[in-house]
């Protein structure tokens, strides 16, 4: 899978966007998963770059075999080292040798609602906790400074998936259009999409009303069913088990916070057994999908 497109940010913002400027921000629940083990996750445009949530540090395979640490690989906030013997070992990364932020967008809110310079400055802290009850139950919040979160009403948690389920159409959409080279989608997908893009029936993608995206999905059930399972399989990647972590949710929930103030509370309630885990099934109810209709090759 590819990484995602920085040039789809902008339909995210468009399609996504709450009716209000009110709706920015939300509080993200401390689960006992960790937060940074994610590989690739697909081209979806709010996640942020995979790497600020990959724990593996990449290694060049072909280097010569006298630096062990080449190929060893360390979570991320953690760095190799070798011991006596030239064992690599994993150690953590003293924070003040992270690279200092040059611009706001690089600075990331704890669980701890502690502003952290960068991605980088956040795992070397949360490592040097480890063991602690303290740092375990520290995880990266959201993408950004942290600043007050707005409550999630019982309303607007209803209307989030109306939004949600009409973005992640669109998305896809602009994937068939734009994948020329089969890099974003496969080919079985794309005969999917294919479908979606050519029904002229489909809402065009924009700012719509509530009750508009609401009779668009009774209409067009069919169109969103492929979307919802979609973005299922695009996060559950470490592993593909059919479960989504906290860890793996990361990459989409921490961008989408500080536009969607509902976001937090929404996965939230998709774990409706509170088992830390988000099933496919559970995530495909909340996303309004019949039981009947939960197909677990579509995520593949």
């Amino acid at each position: 899978m590819r990484v995602w497109i920085v040039f789809l940010l902008c339909l995210a913002g468009h399609a996504m966007a709450a009716p209000t400027e009110e709706e920015l921000i939300v509080e993200e629940p401390v689960t006992e998963e960790p937060v940074v083990e994610e590989t690739e996750v697909g081209a979806n445009p709010v996640q942020i770059e995979v790497g600020d949530f990959d724990e593996a540090i990449e290694v060049v395979e072909d280097e010569v075999a006298e630096n062990p640490c080449l190929n060893h690989h360390c979570k991320k906030g953690k760095v190799c080292e070798v011991d006596d013997s030239n064992t690599p070992m994993c150690v953590c990364q003293d924070p003040s040798t992270c690279i200092a932020a040059e611009a706001e967008f690089e600075h990331v809110c704890g669980t701890d609602n502690k502003t952290y310079d960068t991605s980088c400055h956040f795992f070397a802290t949360k490592c040097t906790l480890e063991g602690t009850k303290k740092g375990h139950k520290l995880h990266l919040d959201y993408i950004g400074p942290c600043k007050f979160i707005e409550p999630c009403m019982d309303n607007e948690l209803n209307e989030f998936p109306l939004r949600m389920r009409d973005w992640l159409k669109n998305v896809l959409v602009t994937l068939y259009e734009r994948d020329e080279d089969n890099n974003l989608l496969t080919e079985k997908q794309k005969l999917r999409v294919k479908k979606i893009y050519e029904n002229e029936k489909r809402l065009q993608a924009g700012e719509h009303s509530l009750d508009l995206l609401a009779h668009d999905f009774e209409k067009n059930y069919n169109m969103y069913i492929f979307p919802v399972h979609w973005q299922f399989g695009q996060l559950d990647q470490h592993p593909v088990d059919g479960y989504l972590t906290h860890t793996e949710l990361a990459p989409l929930r921490a961008p989408l916070i500080p536009m969607e103030h509902c976001t937090t509370r929404f996965f939230e309630q998709c774990d409706a057994d509170s088992d830390n885990y988000i099933a496919l099934e559970e995530w495909a109810t909340c996303f309004g999908i019949k039981e009947q209709d939960v197909d677990k090759d579509l995520i593949i």
